[in-house]
C-alpha cells in the first residue's frame, strides 16, 4: 500500500467507536531500512479553550490497526490499558 492510499482516510477506534483523526493531518512514523510504517502520529485537537495548554500528541503504534478500509482505518487502542505514548510537542 502506498502512502498516497492512506491519505484522507479516517482513524476510528473500534473499542469505543471515537473518531481520532484523518491520515493526512497526522504524521507517520516510518523505519528507513524497511520502509514499514512504525507509528501514526496523531495531533491533540485544539479549540479555544486549551489553545495556550501544552499541546500532545498520541502515538499510535501501527501493530494497534486492525483493518485498512476504503475510508477509514481501524486501531484497537484499551485506553483503560494504555497501548499508545502521548508526549508533548
Amino acid at each position: 500500500m502506498r502512502l498516497s492510499e492512506l491519505v484522507g482516510k479516517e482513524i476510528i477506534n473500534i473499542v469505543n467507536g471515537a473518531r481520532l483523526g484523518v491520515i493526512g493531518e497526522s504524521d507517520l512514523s516510518v523505519d528507513i531500512d524497511t520502509g514499514q510504517i512504525r507509528y501514526i502520529i496523531l495531533p491533540r485537537r485544539t479549540n479555544l479553550l486549551n489553545f495556550w495548554v501544552d499541546r500532545q500528541q498520541m502515538q499510535i503504534p501501527w501493530d494497534l490497526v486492525r483493518k485498512v478500509g476504503d475510508e477509514v482505518v481501524i486501531v484497537e487502542i484499551d485506553q483503560g490499558n494504555l497501548n499508545f505514548q502521548r508526549y508533548s510537542v
